[in-house]
């Protein structure tokens, strides 16, 4: 496996992580709970988004990495 799909494979369990403390964040109704559940899911974007870039970089880099 390159690393190339490592990322992509990482990336898309962080979006599916981060899609369940949605979830969670907005049918508690404990509000301590809700700002924990927000506070890992704007973490958890802000992997997304280095990740993202990172993978940018990689396909800029390895062209034969793009779109698989």
């Amino acid at each position: 496996m390159t690393v190339a799909s490592q990322v992509k494979q990482t990336l898309a369990s962080l979006k599916g992580a981060s899609g369940t403390l949605r979830v969670y964040s907005t049918q508690t109704r404990d509000e301590e709970a809700r700002g924990m559940f927000t506070e890992a899911l704007e973490e958890t974007q802000a992997i997304i988004e280095d990740l993202e870039n990172r993978l940018k970089t990689l396909e800029f880099e390895e062209p034969q990495y793009k779109g698989n």
